[in-house]
């Protein structure tokens, strides 16, 4: 079946995103990210070096020709440090399909919608492809459609918390309201939770740390692959209505021995 993600002027197969911080080396991002058969992975411009061929580079173990790069705003605290970390990762490496994330502070690491608002407003009008990361709110939601970026994405609860989706619901109210991806990002800490956001309609989920922390990276990588393709599908296929009581699945009628 061909279930094409299309997101602004990319298109995927996979609707599993992959990040590259918090694993013990590059070595194991690489094993990870093949294990998962992810297309795209995202990465902190001011965290992982790939603008600098002087030092050890994650570029020298994930190709750009075989994965789409997301350079990500992972650190930055307002509007300015954000635009300014993406113009030069464009300057860098050409890349403008983006991933804008402004936090409001380092302990929850929640979005500072108002900077991340005005951030946003910035790079669409500079030619970038915006991702953004934000709260689940189907309200603000909305508003960074209308903005123009390419894709939303909700956080399921705070990053690295692995703590699952808080709220299915605002997922499910932003997923019906949008006509842009929606891409659950943050929160997901195991296979259940990837699933979960795919049945509830996300076009896709970001995951990290769930695979960066695992006991076996390669494992939970596979895990999480085979999890959001068993969500799609079964989003896709519709699940059967909830009913207040049993439902026999045999005939009630014409028993044997009427």
């Amino acid at each position: 079946m061909s279930d094409i993600l299309k997101i602004g002027s990319y298109t995927f197969h996979s609707r599993l995103i992959v990040g590259s911080g918090k694993y013990r080396d590059f070595q194991t991002t690489k094993e990870a990210t093949e294990a998962a058969e992810a297309e795209m992975i995202t990465v902190a411009i001011r965290r992982v070096n790939i603008t600098d061929p002087g030092k050890e580079n994650l570029l020298d173990y994930i190709d750009p020709k075989q994965y789409t790069i997301l350079p990500n705003t992972a650190g930055c605290f307002n509007a300015e440090d954000a635009v300014r970390t993406l113009r030069l990762a464009r300057e860098a490496g050409g890349w403008d399909l983006v991933k804008l994330e402004v936090l409001g502070d380092t302990e929850t690491l929640y979005p500072n919608v108002v900077e991340t608002i005005k951030a946003a407003e910035i790079l669409v009008d500079e030619g970038f492809q915006v991702m953004v990361y934000t709260n689940d709110d189907p309200i603000v939601a909305t508003r960074l459609e209308e903005i123009g970026c390419v894709a939303v994405m909700p956080l399921g609860n705070p990053i690295g918390s692995g703590r699952g989706l808080a709220n299915p619901f605002n997922i499910r109210v932003i997923k019906e309201r949008a006509s842009v991806p929606i891409i659950v990002d943050a929160g997901i800490g195991t296979a259940s939770d990837a699933a979960r956001a795919m049945e509830l309609g996300a076009d896709a989920v970001l995951v990290n740390t769930a695979i960066a922390e695992a006991r076996n990276e390669c494992m939970m990588a596979r895990a999480m692959r085979d999890a959001v393709r068993a969500g799609r599908m079964a989003y896709l296929a519709g699940r059967m209505p909830r009913r207040a009581f049993a439902s026999a699945s045999s005939p009630t009628e014409g028993y044997i021995w009427d």
